[in-house]
Formats: C-alpha cells, sequence, structure tokens
C-alpha cells in the first residue's frame, strides 16, 4: 500500500503542475488506492486541502530559513516542504519529529534526495521556531495576505470594492471549513422524515428556517455513501445557491431554462420547487456534464428535467421559449475559495477575461426569454467587475428589461439593494451575487 504522505505529495505536486482543480485530483487518486481505510483517507485530504489553504503563510514561514524564495526551489522540493511545515505548523496531532523525519524520506524517494539534509533543516527550524505572522501594519493588504493565506491582488480588490473590514472577514473565513447544507427532494420526502433517515445512517442533521428543506449536516459526511443519497431524498447544495433559485421564484406551469445548470444543483431545486411539474430545461457546453445532470435527476426522480448540450453563448430557436431563466455563468469562483482552495492562485488575467464571456451568456438568453419573464443572473465570486459591472452594462444596453426587488428579507451587506452579495461572513453561505431582471411586456 502506498504510504498516505507519498499520495498527497503526487496529488499536491499535480494541482500546481496542471493547475488542476484539488477536489477531482483528490478524488481520484483516492479511488486509485482503494486499500486505504477511512483513517488514512482523511489524513490525505487534510494534507492536501490544508497545504492549499494555508500555502502564502507557509511559504513566508519557510522563507525565513532559505536562502532563495521558496517558489524558485524544484516543484518537487518546494511540495514537500509545504507538506512537511503544514502538518508541524498546523495539525497539533502530527508530532514535529515524525513530520520532519517522513518528509526526509519523501525527499530520497521524489527525485530531491540531494536536498534531503536542506529539508531536514529547514524544517527543523520550522519545529524550533513554531508559526510566525509578519508585524502587524493598519490596513495592510500585504499583511492579510500573508495572514489569511491570500493572495494580495485579491486583498486589494476587496479592499477597495468592500471595505478593509469585510476584506478582512472574508479572507479570514475562506480559512473555515465550509459546512454541508443538503435540500430535502419535497417529492419524495420531508426534513423531518429526512432527519430521522439519516440518524438512522448515523448522521445528524437540522432543519433550516429558511429556505424551505433547507438542511444542515452537523458533521463532514461522505454523503454519497449514504442511502437516503441514494434513494434521491436529498441533493447537497449551499443556502447561496438554494436563496438563488427562490429568487427565480418558478412555477408549476412554467418553462425554465437553466443556461449553465451543471453539476446541476440548482435544475434539481428548481424541478422540485416547481412540484415535477411544468419542464426545467438545463444546457451545458460540455457532454460529460450534461450526462451528470441527467443521472442526478434520475436519482432525483425529476421526470420534469430535460437536458441539452448546447453553448449558452449561441441562440438555438429549436430550444423554445421560456417564463423563466437562471444565467449562473461561469466566474473566477472567489467566493467558494474555502471549498476549492487553488481558487487562490489563479492567475488574474485570467479572471479579467471572464466579464465578456459572462455579458455574452446573458444577452444571450434575452432571446430565450418571454415578454413578462423572469431572468435571474448569479455568480459564485466577490468581484463587482463579474457582477455589479455586467449588470449595469445589461440594464443600459436592455432597455425592456428592468431590475426588481428580491429577498427582501436577506440582509444587504451594503447600501445597494438593487442586487444581492452574499458574504461568508455576513450570511454564512459561500460568497455569491443574485440580480433579479424582468422583461417589460
Amino acid at each position: 500500500m502506498k504510504n498516505p504522505r507519498q499520495i498527497a505529495f503526487e496529488a499536491l505536486l499535480k494541482i500546481h503542475k496542471e493547475g488542476a482543480y484539488s477536489n477531482l485530483v483528490l478524488d481520484s487518486m483516492l479511488s486509485a488506492n482503494p486499500e486505504l481505510d477511512e483513517r488514512d483517507r482523511a489524513f490525505i485530504s487534510n494534507l492536501v486541502y490544508g497545504s492549499l489553504d494555508h500555502m502564502i503563510i507557509i511559504d513566508y514561514n519557510l522563507s525565513l530559513y532559505l536562502n532563495q524564495p521558496s517558489k524558485k526551489l524544484k516543484p518537487e522540493l518546494h511540495t514537500i516542504l509545504v507538506l512537511g511545515a503544514y502538518q508541524i505548523l498546523f495539525m497539533d496531532r502530527v508530532p514535529n519529529h515524525a513530520a520532519v523525519s517522513e518528509s526526509v524520506q519523501l525527499a530520497k524517494v521524489n527525485k530531491s534526495s540531494f536536498s534531503a539534509s536542506l529539508v531536514n533543516a529547514v524544517l527543523r527550524r520550522v519545529s524550533e521556531n513554531g508559526l510566525k505572522y509578519p508585524e502587524k501594519k493598519e490596513n495592510s493588504a500585504e499583511y492579510l495576505s500573508i495572514r489569511y493565506s491570500c493572495p494580495q491582488w485579491l486583498i486589494e480588490l476587496w479592499v477597495e470594492s468592500y471595505g478593509f473590514e469585510n476584506a478582512e472577514g472574508l479572507a479570514s473565513k475562506a480559512l473555515e471549513a465550509p459546512g454541508v447544507t443538503i435540500r430535502a427532494n419535497n417529492l419524495r420526502t420531508t426534513p423531518d422524515d429526512l432527519m430521522w433517515k439519516l440518524a438512522e445512517e448515523g448522521v445528524v442533521a437540522q432543519t433550516l428556517p429558511a429556505p424551505e428543506n433547507a438542511m444542515k449536516l452537523t458533521a463532514s459526511v461522505a454523503v454519497d455513501n449514504l442511502n437516503a443519497y441514494a434513494d434521491g431524498l436529498f441533493h447537497v447544495q449551499d443556502l447561496s445557491s438554494q436563496l438563488c433559485c427562490l429568487a427565480l421564484d418558478p412555477k408549476e406551469t412554467d418553462t425554465v431554462f437553466d443556461m449553465c445548470a451543471a453539476p446541476g444543483g440548482k435544475t434539481f431545486t428548481l424541478a422540485e420547487m416547481m412540484g415535477g411539474k411544468g419542464t426545467v430545461k438545463a444546457f451545458d457546453i460540455y457532454q460529460s456534464r450534461v450526462e451528470l445532470i441527467k443521472s442526478g435527476a434520475k436519482r432525483l426522480g425529476l421526470d420534469n428535467v430535460r437536458t441539452y448540450f448546447s453553448d449558452a453563448q449561441f441562440f438555438n430557436s429549436n430550444y423554445g421559449q421560456a417564463d423563466k431563466i437562471l444565467c449562473d455563468v461561469p466566474c473566477s469562483g472567489l467566493g467558494i475559495i474555502r471549498r476549492k482552495p487553488e481558487i487562490r492562485f489563479k492567475n488574474k488575467t485570467e479572471i479579467d477575461k471572464l466579464p465578456e464571456l459572462q455579458y455574452k451568456i446573458l444577452s444571450n438568453a434575452v432571446n430565450y426569454l418571454k415578454p413578462g419573464g423572469r431572468l435571474v443572473y448569479s455568480t459564485c465570486t466577490l468581484n463587482p467587475a463579474e457582477n455589479d459591472s455586467v449588470c449595469n452594462k445589461f440594464l443600459a444596453e436592455h432597455s425592456d428589461f428592468v431590475a426588481v426587488q428580491f429577498l427582501p428579507q436577506v440582509k444587504r451587506y451594503g447600501s445597494n439593494d438593487r442586487y444581492l452579495t452574499l458574504m461568508p461572513h455576513i450570511h454564512g453561505t459561500d460568497g455569491f451575487f443574485i440580480a433579479v431582471f424582468e422583461r417589460i411586456n
């Protein structure tokens, strides 16, 4: 059986070299090693996600004992040092001497044997001196960047957009493990009945006051191993996405389009809110992800879902017209860093290109919407260029649309109540943006 630290090393190295998604890499690695027990799987996951979460503060601490910036080291050596330092600084149950010796062993078998003595010396210094922070400076983006392991450009964006206090709140929350929120499938169960079903499987859940059918698991669990999941009694979905569907306000007689639907959570919620009636047409640009939506709808018993392989940028008259349309567009994901920590290391130039794509998808959706219809634009990012600016441009160039008030019960973070920006440290949700437009008759 492979050493768990070796698997974590290979996963983290792949994420950095290929820019791959951490959850996909980790799922693949764990699937390739079925002999691992649950304890080892949890340990590997903690190593990978924790190292990504704390990468910048770890690099800062390593730099105190290196003669060159840590990022100039060979990728293999850098990865070994990061994993070792994470265990020393953030994993209380791992003895420091074990973290050091196991890291030295990793160096010997992963193209870094020449650096084994360096690994030993640096990690021993980290062990002796503990976690170090830079000197705190008032309203310093650089300090927040290192303290909360967020790129400085992102901290500066949040400070400029939402103020220093909110920027620190967002950065702090990004280091916390997200909870697991689910939605009870109202076609097959009720939240109270589901709570007892889950309890029979050893899972503790709580019902939430709103939105309807929302529930929270009190501990992280592999939900796809549960009988209640296999029986289609629920799907996993953050509160922000459930609120987004609530804002669209679908009715039983509606035809609803979900323009960028994969992996399908919002499609499923909309179909359930419609009582399994009407029609939800779910579109995605990747056939494999269309199949994912299709299989999810089948598991949940949602016969009113139709799936299509389609690019949301381009109009196709064969799809007909819709009463309600959801445009949950591709985005930078800056609101879900705690779920996908590698988002921290995105190239800012990639993000700068997104508003053009987002606006094109939103403008194309107009071609499908009936007069008097409702259109929701949403993202899971916290970046005004992808949110408010896209929506303001849309209103300026589409005189037959108006922004409407929605979800008045949800607190707005600032004075702008035309749109809704959900923030983890304020709302307890993922970072999310929602705007609602209606087409004037």
